[in-house]
């Protein structure tokens, strides 16, 4: 059977997140997650937050509340890849989230997307494995969530592209034969967790928004890292506060 048809809504997992994390009472309704812990320093400098105990949820990983624009929220970091990824979120619905918006960045598929530029992903192509866990087999996860973030967007001011994206789990094997082929298809990025988290997202109907930012690109015979080993954190703060207003609008 090909990996493709995995997809099996007929019987019930062995194991859940429930069996091992806590239900948190009065967990916040909106979560913003980041994969980069350099995001969390950032949110220590700049806003006043605390740290959900780990002994409390069960979580492994840091899940901070705090309050902006007297509004109450939780900021969590997951692991990097889209399997790590869609584990951690699916700890994080089971602890009590029930909106969570994703952001982080993607390598560019076309060299006029500019290091930084915001990218609403639209649909993601599923080069990974878990959304075939998650939702019927198809080329492509649909972002459901998009046209909301948009209109979010529009409201307070943020320019972005939308399109689709990229999910590969193999980011050593980026060829530049796929490069082209999902160039070619539309895709303007590339990155780890699209898709995977959409799949979770969709199959636990709970609402996952998510944009990214260019930082790499792959246009080309060779790689341009651009700001991806070296963003500044004027950069990082700026994605941070965009993500922390349009959750505000998403409560």
């Amino acid at each position: 059977m090909s990996i493709t048809e995995t997809f099996d809504p007929d019987s019930h997992a062995i194991i859940n997140p429930a069996q091992l994390v806590n239900k948190v009472p009065n967990f916040p309704e909106i979560t913003v997650a980041v994969i980069n812990k350099k995001y969390i320093k950032l949110l220590l400098e700049d806003h006043h937050a605390t740290e959900l105990p780990a002994a409390e949820s069960g979580f492994n990983l840091p899940i901070y509340y705090y309050t902006h624009k007297g509004k109450s929220f939780a900021f969590a970091c997951l692991t990097p890849c889209g399997p790590c990824a869609a584990g951690d979120l699916e700890e994080l619905i089971a602890i009590g989230a029930n909106k969570v918006l994703f952001f982080g960045c993607a390598g560019a598929l076309d060299r006029s997307i500019a290091p930084g530029q915001i990218i609403i992903p639209t649909e993601a192509y599923r080069d990974e494995g878990v959304s075939y866990h998650y939702i019927p087999n198809s080329d492509y996860a649909t972002v459901k969530t998009a046209s909301t973030l948009a209109h979010i967007f529009d409201q307070i001011g943020v320019s972005y592209l939308m399109a689709k994206t990229w999910t590969t789990d193999a980011f050593y094997r980026e060829t530049i034969g796929n490069m082209k082929k999902r160039k070619a298809d539309g895709c303007a990025v590339v990155e780890q967790e699209c898709a995977s988290l959409m799949a979770v997202g969709q199959f636990r109907e709970k609402e996952i928004y998510q944009f990214l930012y260019a930082a790499d690109c792959l246009d080309g015979e060779a790689w341009d890292s651009r700001i991806l080993r070296c963003t500044p954190d004027e950069t990082r703060r700026q994605m941070l506060n965009i993500a922390l207003d349009a959750a505000v609008l998403l409560s």
